[in-house]
């Protein structure tokens, strides 16, 4: 048997192995613990405010609070633009037990449709049980009513209140004041571009048209905030701080809003435009544009089928007829006169013989007067007087077509007004650099006499035959057409609405339209006053009576052309292809205070004189109401009897007839 082998150990190596170990260990923690200090030292000093930065983000929100939209008022102080409280009813499904048995009650209570309750139960699912979620966007008066008494039934179901854009006046104001409406991709993207996206976080609506798009940066106001601190789960638990916004400018505006329903009411029935200026100023006291259709449809976001009623509609009421082009027919001889004389082409005693026709010599076209017969002799207020076509037939071959588009350029046709709205167009003033560029074609004699009676190529907008009969009452001193009168400050005290608390608008005025011979103005505005105050003449029967003091011109515009051998016939003529009616008129002639255009569409018989005259002779009885102010034109003999417009009755239009122009 082998000898058993011991083995000795060696306690020495082995507790210098147990402290070698020892030590590295004690060295691998110390280092740990060294790395764990200097992280928290990291975190808890060095990197603090950053931290405590991001950890509040977590914790607190800053929810965007959206402005009152400023209010727009008439020149009286008449709202036309207010913020009315519009009713939704909202659920907080966590605080109701049984959620489909109570939108069951509730819209069997308030005759809430299936779609409605569809997208309610879709827009639960895609948000937080804490979220409140809107049943019904609009609820009507009897509905809030009802829900309020039955409210206790219905725990988690609250109305919830805000306000939208309301128009008072709804059609009779929507071409002025335009409308708002929800903020699309388009608009998004433009207030990007601008830098204003910020302001309008908590907004849903923008300005789509006319005042409200013109001035849209004032009426918006200033974005507020809500700093509120929340849970992991995004629950609000408390308001930390609020800052209010600030609400948007309130306008007041030329505009008189009585002045605007009796434009209404005179264009019944017809298509066409008023405008209506204090040539003092340049303020648009009415600006009318029929047919209209209501604005208040685009504010809560319009059906398609009330949308596609209204843009097939034949009558066309989208369009802005004051600020769209028509052809200014015989309104535009007074200026073409005041060119003849600026050009010494004619005198106040030039006289021409009018066999009711014109012709240029070698050509067999023969260029007709609206008398078959004729004027006979005619001078300068004669042709004024009775629209005598020949005279100026005559006074246009003579002066040729550049000496005509300078001259009326110079009046601003052709060119914008600078009116506040974006709608407005330039219309034509056409010329031989016009036609060149337009159609590439030379400019013949012909179309020179067409535009020596308002016709042809040329075009103006009602606004701009105001703005142009403005500059020749003022004789010379041109105004720009404005509808803002002054603003305020919302934070002001308007309890009482005192014009202390409104900051008027100054317009910067234009260049001065200076003519070579002052004299010439007079003559030519004189013979407009006998136009009116003349018996015979062709604007004599509109304001036969009338107690203030007119001057005007009428004017019968063709749609289309008539040949030679063929004769106008209204009533077998189609209705859009029939003339258009328009006058222009201002009172009282010393110290003018209202200057008024009128254009109608495709009228059934008569001219401006029949149609569009008594239009403007409504306009200016309720402006001067009771006022009478006199004549210096002696014509007491042909005066008749007529009772005056009291401010705040109504008028009843006039049925004139046997006017030619």
């Amino acid at each position: 048997m082998a000898p058993r082998r011991i083995i000795i150990r060696n306690h020495s190596a082995e507790a210098n192995l147990f402290a070698r170990r020892t030590f590295i260990a004690f060295v691998g923690i110390l280092v740990l613990i060294l790395v764990l200090f200097s992280n928290l030292y990291s975190l808890q000093i060095d990197s603090f405010e950053k931290y405590q930065t991001r950890a509040n983000s977590n914790r607190i929100k800053l929810l965007p609070v959206a402005p009152n939209r400023g209010i727009i008022y008439d020149r009286n102080g008449v709202i036309l633009a207010d913020n009315k409280p519009v009713y939704s009813l909202a659920v907080i499904p966590e605080q109701t037990s049984d959620l489909k048995a109570s939108i069951d009650k509730i819209s069997t209570l308030l005759d809430i449709s299936i779609d409605r309750q569809t997208k309610f139960f879709d827009s639960v699912k895609s948000k937080r049980r804490f979220k409140q979620v809107e049943l019904h966007p609009r609820l009507s008066e009897q509905q809030v009513a009802l829900f309020a008494v039955n409210q206790h039934k219905f725990p988690g179901v609250f109305v919830d209140a805000r306000l939208k854009r309301y128009y008072p006046f709804g059609k009779l104001t929507t071409h002025n004041l335009g409308y708002v409406a929800r903020i699309n991709r388009k608009d998004a993207n433009k207030l990007d571009l601008a830098g204003k996206s910020e302001n309008y976080a908590a907004t849903h609506s923008i300005g789509k048209l006319g005042i409200e798009k013109y001035y849209e940066d004032i009426l918006h106001g200033t974005i507020g905030h809500q700093e509120v601190e929340i849970n992991s789960q995004g629950r609000i638990i408390r308001t930390l701080d609020f800052t209010p916004p600030t609400p948007g400018t309130n306008l007041t505006l030329t505009l008189d809003i009585e002045l605007q329903m009796i434009a209404k009411r005179a264009l019944s029935g017809k298509r066409g435009a008023v405008v209506a200026m204090n040539p003092r100023t340049g303020g648009i006291l009415a600006m009318y544009s029929n047919p209209s259709y209501d604005g208040n449809l685009f504010v809560h976001g319009i059906s398609t089928k009330k949308w596609q009623k209204i843009r097939n509609s034949k009558d066309l009421p989208l369009i802005n007829r004051t600020v769209q082009g028509y052809p200014p027919a015989s309104t535009v001889k007074p200026f073409l006169a005041l060119t003849g004389l600026e050009e010494q082409i004619i005198t106040a005693k030039t006289q021409i013989t009018d066999p009711g026709w014109y012709q240029l010599k070698g050509l067999p076209n023969k260029y007709r007067d609206w008398k078959k017969w004729g004027h006979g002799k005619v001078d300068l207020n004669k042709a004024i007087e009775q629209s005598c076509n020949t005279y100026f037939f005559d006074l246009a071959f003579k002066l040729g077509i550049t000496k005509i588009s300078t001259m009326m350029e110079r009046f601003g046709f052709g060119d914008y007004t600078g009116i506040d709205i974006y709608e407005e167009s330039r219309a034509i003033m056409p010329s031989v650099s016009w036609k060149r560029g337009r159609y590439n074609q030379s400019w013949y004699t012909g179309e020179t006499l067409s535009v020596g009676i308002g016709q042809s190529y040329w075009t103006v907008t009602p606004l701009q035959l105001a703005q142009a009969l403005t500059t020749l009452v003022n004789r010379g001193e041109r105004k720009v057409p404005h509808l803002l009168k002054a603003t305020t400050d919302t934070t002001a005290n308007l309890a009482s609405n005192t014009q202390n608390n409104w900051n008027e608008i100054n317009y910067e005025e234009q260049a001065p339209l200076v003519l070579k011979q002052e004299k010439n103005w007079d003559l030519v505005l004189n013979a407009m006053h006998n136009t009116v105050q003349k018996v015979g003449a062709t604007a004599y029967l509109p304001f036969k009576g009338a107690k203030y003091d007119a001057a005007g011109k009428t004017g019968s515009a063709q749609v289309v052309r008539i040949k030679q051998d063929e004769e106008y016939d209204a009533e077998t003529t189609q209705e859009n292809k029939r003339d258009n009616a328009m006058f222009i008129a201002f009172a009282p002639f010393e110290t003018p205070e209202i200057v008024v255009a009128v254009a109608i569409e495709n009228v059934a018989k008569g001219g401006g004189g029949t149609n569009a005259g008594p239009v403007a002779r409504q306009i200016m009885d309720q402006y001067f109401g009771n006022r009478v102010i006199k004549s210096s034109f002696d014509n007491s003999a042909a005066q008749d009897k007529i009772i005056t417009q009291h401010r705040h009755s109504s008028i009843n239009p006039l049925h004139l007839s046997n006017e030619s122009e």
